[in-house]
């Protein structure tokens, strides 16, 4: 990434937040030392915010509490960033977010931008030294969430994925009847989620001054700014994300591969059809059925809710894990329900599969950020969770199967596959 400030620049801030300390009050407050049954400031979790739209202000202050602060936010819409400062009660608001990665004070990153920032904004927070919580999708390439998976490795940081239904009691459940034998074996997991949704055109016009949109566009082409209502189109843009087939399917995705065993492997064949619209901003998915076969002949079927089978029409979104003796439906909403019915209550034993437990995903990472293990949600399994519908995306597009060496994470002979696994970056961007 390019450099993120100057010396010169740095030096004097330095200088200012020193001088600032020599004038301070001499008594200092228990609170402070953290005698009062608080957390210390010295030892609270510094965090920083980076995008602040729809996504990032519903989560964020959920990573807030005794043991952790907000000191900074960042949002490319310069009202939106000085809204979120006072909201969260941080002290400095940024439209560039290598401002904010400067700061020695930050400890952690949230990330919850659209999706074509996501890979770059993570790798520069990782090579700053910040711990990092990513929304999802991990990004819109296999290629650079692999060059992530390297750099949050080679740095040594702590990495959670938002795909928060690993800290919800009945997945995991879910996924334990499954990995310990209940339903028999795995045969077959069908996914569902909601379709991508038709976006209307809209006329091109100026961006306002509160917007930084060079900014917005970042690693992507450049397009038109067509109002506001951008915010809201993104996901619709395959140069911005893949859609609800990625954006939405990648939690069951997720799912579906921690009940088989294979979030840290993936299918070897996969063809599908979508119904793409082609349209300017919204070539994507609208409606699709694809199907994923692994090593082992288990299929997954990934639907959007408009092709959804029998077994799960009638719900938007959903897991279903079927096997020789039975099966498991999961869904959002604390839903679960087992084939036959007694699976749902079966117990099980110590000397079992028990999966990584946690009953809070923020929590999860702050946890994880103090003692430096890994989150439930970590970087490879995101890598591998977002690559499913990826790998979907581009057999639809292809118009044929195509077959996937889930250990190169490449189409082994397959040329024309294999140059829909990276893109271009719009200069001076680059992971």
């Amino acid at each position: 990434m390019n450099n993120i400030i100057s010396r010169r620049t740095f030096l004097g801030r330095t200088s200012r937040w020193a001088g600032a300390a020599a004038v301070g009050p001499s008594i200092v407050p228990s609170s402070v030392l953290g005698l009062d049954g608080g957390v210390a400031p010295s030892n609270r979790i510094g965090l920083g915010f980076i995008g602040q739209g729809g996504r990032g202000q519903g989560i964020a202050p959920g990573f807030l509490g005794a043991g952790s602060q907000a000191i900074a936010v960042c949002d490319v819409w310069s009202n939106r960033a000085d809204a979120a400062k006072q909201q969260l009660g941080a002290a400095h608001a940024y439209t560039d977010f290598r401002e904010l990665l400067a700061r020695a004070d930050i400890d952690a990153v949230v990330i919850a931008t659209p999706e074509h920032w996501h890979v770059p904004i993570a790798i520069a927070a990782a090579k700053a030294g910040k711990d990092i919580y990513c929304e999802k999708s991990l990004g819109t390439t296999v290629a650079e969430g692999r060059i992530l998976c390297d750099t949050i490795k080679r740095y040594g940081r702590v990495f959670q994925f938002g795909t928060q239904q690993r800290s919800e009691q009945n997945f995991r459940r879910a996924c334990e009847l499954v990995r310990n034998g209940r339903i028999g074996k795995l045969h077959t997991i069908m996914i569902t989620v909601p379709g991508g949704g038709t976006r209307p055109l809209l006329a091109p016009s100026l961006p306002p001054k509160e917007l930084d949109f060079d900014m917005w566009l970042g690693p992507a082409p450049v397009i038109p700014y067509v109002g506001q209502a951008l915010d809201d189109r993104w996901a619709g843009m395959p140069d911005y994300a893949v859609g609800f087939l990625s954006t939405w399917g990648v939690h069951h995705a997720d799912i579906a591969q921690w009940g088989h065993d294979t979030e840290l492997s993936g299918p070897v064949e996969i063809e599908g059809k979508g119904d793409y619209m082609n349209a300017e901003f919204c070539n994507i998915a609208n409606e699709w059925r694809a199907e994923c076969t692994f090593a082992d002949g288990v299929k997954l079927i990934h639907h959007s809710a408009g092709n959804a089978p029998a077994p799960l029409r009638g719900s938007s979104e959903g897991v279903l894990f079927e096997g020789t003796e039975g099966s498991v439906y999961v869904r959002r909403g604390n839903v679960l329900e087992t084939t036959p019915v007694s699976l749902k209550t079966s117990e099980i034993l110590p000397q079992e599969i028990h999966l990584y437990e946690s009953h809070n995903h923020a929590d999860n990472f702050l946890d994880c950020v103090r003692t430096r293990r890994q989150t439930i949600s970590p970087v490879e399994v995101a890598q591998r969770s977002t690559t499913i519908s990826l790998l979907c995306d581009i057999a639809m597009r292809l118009g044929r199967k195509v077959k996937w060496d889930p250990v190169t994470e490449t189409f082994p002979g397959d040329d024309a596959a294999n140059r829909l696994l990276s893109r271009t970056m719009r200069v001076p961007w680059q992971v």
